[in-house]
């Protein structure tokens, strides 16, 4: 298998901007999922790498091939790149059979009959479809169409496999599952995969590394971990799980910590900010940390449950404090009308603005 390479990919329409200056290094037999909301440019990234978008400038490479350079312009055709797609709508051809379609790509590089044959059968293997070979698309079900074109995009052993939401398509029970199989397959076969989804779940279960990105810029690059725990910006934090976002002033920041005051003159101990003493600020903190505690203590507040949602595994609150409103999470049910919650200074992250694309 081989490195993917991305220098300062910048892909423009006219005076459209899809991927401004994206440089990411993907490893080889990593898993790195383009996350973001729609229009954010993450498939135009992928079209890209696969050669089907004409990129304006900057650089692709996988290992020592060099597939596209704007200074000097060098641009590898879709065909000579030897690359594994899955499209989102799966693309099969419905007159032929499975293992007709797998044989498509071998017979376009001009492989002999028998060579066809076993590599049809392994692929058919991997991904579990193998009794299926000799049905047509329309006589499978959504799941079954989605590991059939990922046999065929894995059949001709690609250095690099590019997936654009291959699983959009199947229903939410059908997609857990389909995820687990996937990446399973994924680090079997130690192949270097780039996965494009707007599903933040997701992309939390499936990935090595996950480069955030919003109007064609990449915001986060890092672990699922990091990016959760660590995001970068108030988008990251909006966009990937779920935020409440508390206005407030920066009282005292540090290198260890900070020290903020929320509109009702409640003061905060949170991790180190990334705003101005005495500037407006925003306190970014996770419904699932807040917690529900008996007594007063740093950090606490006395709120009134204003609106409660079972959410099956978790109930979901709106709680206030004065003017200071947001949302808390707990495994049992409130019934006061009046509680303490307990904020966690590791668990505050601070930002100088709430960002204005964060919805989307």
């Amino acid at each position: 298998m081989a490195d993917l390479i991305l220098e300062n990919l910048t892909i423009k329409y006219g005076a459209i901007t899809a991927v401004e200056n994206l440089s990411i290094h993907v490893a080889s037999g990593e898993f790195l999922t383009l996350l973001g909301p729609s229009g954010c440019g993450k498939s135009t990234s992928l079209f890209a790498v696969a050669g089907l978008n004409h990129a304006t400038s900057g650089i692709i490479r996988v290992g020592d091939k060099v597939l596209f350079n704007g200074d000097p312009r060098v641009t590898v055709p879709p065909e000579r790149r030897n690359i594994g797609l899955v499209f989102q709508s799966y693309a099969l051809w419905p007159h032929k059979t499975v293992a007709d379609n797998l044989a498509f790509p071998l017979i376009l590089r001009k492989m002999g009959r028998a060579e066809r044959d076993e590599r049809i059968r392994e692929a058919l293997g991997l991904v579990e479809m193998l009794p299926y070979a000799e049905r047509f698309p329309f006589e499978l079900s959504g799941g079954q169409q989605q590991r059939v074109a990922l046999a065929r995009a894995l059949v001709y052993r690609p250095p690099l496999l590019l997936l654009d939401e291959p699983l959009s398509n199947l229903d939410a029970k059908l997609r857990e599952r389909a995820r687990v199989w996937l990446r399973e397959l994924q680090e079997r076969l130690n192949v270097t995969t780039i996965y494009v989804t707007h599903d933040q779940s997701e992309a939390l279960a499936v990935s090595d590394r996950i480069a955030v990105m919003s109007m064609g810029r990449m915001r986060q690059l890092g672990s699922p971990r990091d990016i959760y725990e660590r995001p970068a910006d108030s988008f990251v934090a909006d966009f990937i799980g779920s935020s409440n976002f508390l206005d407030g002033m920066m009282v005292q920041a540090g290198t260890d910590s900070a020290t903020v005051r929320l509109a009702d003159g409640t003061e905060l101990t949170t991790a180190p900010g990334r705003a101005a003493a005495d500037g407006a600020l925003v306190v970014a903190v996770r419904p699932e940390r807040i917690a529900v505690v008996a007594q007063m203590g740093p950090n606490c507040l006395r709120v009134t449950v204003d609106q409660k949602v079972y959410l099956g595994s978790v109930w979901q609150y709106v709680v206030r404090s004065g003017p200071v409103e947001f949302r808390i999470q707990t495994t049992f049910e409130i019934t006061e009308p009046s509680v303490i919650v307990h904020i966690p200074a590791e668990h505050c992250a601070v930002f100088a603005e709430k960002f204005g694309g964060a919805s989307g």
